[in-house]
């Protein structure tokens, strides 16, 4: 990788990433792409945050609330149709684009910051 796509720790220090439970999970039919309505607890210093995910893929409604996720705590809330995404939730794509969400192995205590 050339020095020129390199960030300093610095850059990486500004995102925060925080392991959260998912409370809640609701359809989301009015999304232009398939979608899911999470709640997802981070805690109580930033408290329950929703958010939408194009997760359809590989999760069912009902399998999600009490799932760790991983999930950018610190963009401006969106506005996604009738619903403000206040988090990004993370993922990879697996071979055929499907979103496979990260989050820890073990669980840990909701609001921890990835460092």
């Amino acid at each position: 990788m050339s020095d020129e796509g390199r960030i300093g720790y610095e850059d990486f220090a500004r995102v925060d990433i925080r392991v959260g439970t998912i409370t809640r999970a609701e359809p989301f039919p009015e999304a232009r792409r398939p979608a899911i309505k999470l709640w997802v607890d981070f805690g109580p210093e930033l408290g329950t945050r929703k958010t939408s995910a194009q997760i359809t893929e590989h999760y069912e409604v009902d399998e999600l609330p009490g799932r760790q996720v991983a999930a950018v705590v610190n963009f401006p809330p969106k506005q996604i149709g009738k619903f403000m995404s206040e988090v990004l939730v993370l993922g990879f794509p697996d071979a055929q684009g499907g979103v496979v969400m990260i989050g820890p192995d073990l669980k840990v205590p909701d609001g921890g910051k990835l460092f």
